[in-house]
């Protein structure tokens, strides 16, 4: 049966304006597989599975999806995790295979899944990145520390030896929420053909006495299985807080552990590649700072210029947009916005066209209007993080652990 492209329409708009509505999002990825627009499909089931991971219904759809796009690695990742999570033997059914679209540049990369057995809970994702570097807009000095710190050394290994240059220890990113941290971890990963975990607090933490740090040597060992690996610390100020703030011991304790998977006491790192992330720095547990631990630290700063017109670009690029918008000129305009800032200004301007269309009944494309209108209703989430960080550079910044911060927030003349 032919699926009518005005009920896809109605469905998308109602996405739109509710984004978290699962439920809703795959009934529509499941009307585009219908109508044989598999990758549409595949983006819906994405989305279903960053937020419920799992879910079994976006796995089903995604599966079949995936399948139906030629991207049998990512099916079948899809499939095993549904069958250990619904716990049968069976794989959910899947269409028979498609051939692969031509690739397309502009396209996010595709991020396939594999399983390996024995992490956290039974089982740990381990994404296959094929984000690259090249795919950060702007940003020239952090990569510039992360071709130092990580990749550079371990295309050189000769010259690494010569110079006396170590791989152990960690890399700490820190910032203003929404600078694109997670995405560049993810970057490395794809630079150093490795595989990539993502260890937020959830998968950690737990009621029971001392199986939060059962989780985390789990998760290491995960890692250890799998390398070479990226292991990537979300938020680690919460994991890895100061312990004289702890109000109680378990806390402690968890530090305690974090820090002893990262001396390898009785394991081997090799092959792991450790990466954290915070948006306040000054929260983490000094020992965690000292050298062979996260003993390098990169400043992820908002994006400049460059980068802002090419996240404006990359977030309408899947949207009705009207011709001769001047993105250049809207991205002056946006200084000290993070890339989720302006996201959702695309978000918020599509909102505002979508309005105009529904009450005509007709498809109005974003136009600078707008964008403009959007604009004035937004301000920059970053200016509360860099008021913070004001204060730590200006009275704790022992050792000029802050040094970079302080030498961006005087050329921006806040210091």
């Amino acid at each position: 049966m032919a699926v009518d492209d005005s009920v896809i329409a109605a469905l998308e708009a109602a996405v739109g304006a509710a984004p978290d509505n699962r439920a809703l999002r795959l009934h529509l990825g499941g009307l585009l597989l219908e109508a044989g627009r598999a990758k549409a499909a595949l983006d819906h089931c994405a989305v279903v599975l960053a937020a419920a991971p799992d879910d079994l219904a976006a796995l089903d759809l995604g599966a079949r999806a995936a399948t139906a796009a030629g991207d049998v690695a990512r099916a079948e990742g899809y499939r095993r995790i549904w069958t250990a999570l619904s716990g049968v033997a069976a794989a959910p059914p899947a269409v028979s295979p498609a051939p692969a679209p031509p690739s397309d540049p502009t396209l996010a990369p595709v991020v396939p899944l594999r399983v390996i057995e024995g992490g956290a809970g039974g089982i740990a994702d381990v994404e296959i990145s094929q984000v690259k570097l090249a795919d950060v807009a702007g940003m020239e000095e952090v990569k510039r520390r992360l071709q130092l710190s990580f990749l550079a050394p371990l295309r050189n290994p000769e010259m690494m030896r010569a110079y006396g240059k170590s791989l152990r220890g960690g890399l700490l990113l820190y910032g203003p929420p929404g600078c694109g941290k997670t995405f560049i971890a993810r970057a490395v990963a794809g630079e150093l053909g490795a595989s990539f975990i993502t260890v937020g607090l959830s998968d950690v933490l737990d009621m029971w006495l001392g199986q939060s740090e059962r989780n985390l040597h789990e998760l290491f060992e995960t890692a250890r299985r799998a390398a070479p690996c990226v292991l990537f610390f979300d938020e680690i100020d919460a994991l890895g807080r100061k312990r004289t703030l702890q109000r109680h011991s378990a806390g402690a304790n968890v530090v305690n552990q974090l820090l002893a998977e990262l001396d390898g006491v009785g394991s081997d790192n090799a092959g792991v590649f450790v990466l954290a992330a915070t948006n306040h720095p000054w929260d983490v547990d000094a020992a965690l700072r000292r050298p062979g631990r996260f003993d390098r630290t990169v400043l992820v700063l908002p994006p400049d210029l460059a980068a802002r017109e090419a996240i404006l670009r990359m977030a309408l690029r899947d949207r009705p947009v009207a011709g001769g918008i001047d993105l250049g000129r809207f991205a002056k305009r946006t200084e000290d916005f993070s890339g989720a800032d302006l996201t959702h200004l695309a978000q918020s301007a599509a909102e505002l066209a979508m309005e105009e269309g529904l009450a005509s009944g007709a498809v109005r494309p974003i136009d600078g209007g707008h964008l403009e209108r959007a604009l004035r209703e937004l301000r920059p989430s970053t200016h509360v993080w860099i008021e913070t960080a004001r204060n730590y550079v200006m009275f704790a910044n022992e050792g000029g652990v802050y040094d970079d911060l302080q030498a961006y927030l005087r050329a921006r003349k806040k210091l």
